[in-house]
């Protein structure tokens, strides 16, 4: 079966891992091109080649500004993106809840190992009185 272009949604596009770097850039104001190179570490036509494919698929606007081009992150077209990801959110917190759990059960030592140690030791006092 053939993979569909990068270009055909949103979900393809940020599959890509530099144009989620890109996003995330983005997210947090408008910016031109030169800083998203600058921040990323990036070659300017690469940069330029990832925004045009994040235009195309609507999860970046962009504005001129004299001769400058400013990019954003369009909110709006994330969405869908948001809303699938949702769906795995109460694994993520589960996960995330067993994780403090253990992390609080090892910041209390008292009440971790103290059981397993007693009936540990009882076993072991067992076993020799035969």
């Amino acid at each position: 079966m053939a993979r569909a272009a990068t270009t055909s949604d949103a979900f393809n596009a940020v599959a890509e891992p530099r144009r989620r770097a890109i996003l995330s850039y983005l997210a947090l104001q408008e910016r031109p091109v030169g800083e998203i190179v600058d921040l990323l570490g990036m070659e300017q036509p690469s940069v330029s080649k990832h925004l045009r494919v994040l235009l195309e698929v609507g999860l970046v606007n962009v504005r001129r500004d004299g001769r400058r081009m400013l990019y954003r992150t369009n909110a709006e077209a994330i969405r869908p993106i948001h809303e699938w990801t949702e769906t795995f959110e109460r694994f993520w917190r589960h996960q995330l809840s067993r994780i403090k759990e253990r992390a609080e059960g090892k910041n209390n030592p008292s009440s971790d190992s103290g059981p397993d140690f007693i009936s540990r030791r009882k076993n072991d006092h067992d076993s020799n009185k035969n």
